[in-house]
């Protein structure tokens, strides 16, 4: 069999989407750690939390770890952290007594501020070296593969 005609074998494994997806994520979440507990020390999972928190309060341990993406471990183990610093509490759900739902509080507000401010710099410093239009189709386009991801 001429060489032309043998198939080509797999692309190297840098090259596959869901590998550089990967490589991006650990990269930022190394830069994003430090940045976390520099500016307020927390780990990169509290902060998701606070985030998640300050966000959407109030809310469920469940629906937190969801919207900050951590299994409800590393939720708990985040909140925990959080209600030990004073930045968070549990209180009684209204619309199901036997619920908790979780809250920053006054420090916890100031503290997802600042958290904010941060992820927003953080993410001026990660898509700074793309132009608005680009950015806007990198922002469609990880919608689309998120939406087909959910639907695997």
């Amino acid at each position: 069999m001429p060489a032309s005609a043998e198939p080509a074998g797999p692309p190297p494994l840098d090259r596959f989407l869901s590998y550089r997806l990967h490589l991006l994520k650990k990269l930022t979440d190394r830069h994003s750690s430090d940045a976390y507990a520099a500016t307020l020390g927390l780990s990169v999972g509290e902060a998701r939390c606070l985030a998640a928190i300050g966000n959407f309060a109030p809310l469920s341990l469940t629906d937190m770890a969801a919207r900050a993406n951590l299994t409800k471990s590393q939720a708990s183990r985040g909140v925990q952290m959080l209600q030990d610093r004073g930045l968070a509490i549990k209180t009684a759900s209204e619309s199901d007594g036997r619920g908790l739902v979780l809250s920053l509080t006054a420090t916890g507000k100031v503290a997802w501020r600042r958290a904010m401010k941060l992820i927003g710099r953080r993410n001026e410093e990660m898509f700074g070296c793309l132009s608005l239009p680009e950015q806007k189709q990198l922002g469609d386009t990880l919608d689309r593969l998120i939406d087909n991801a959910r639907r695997l």
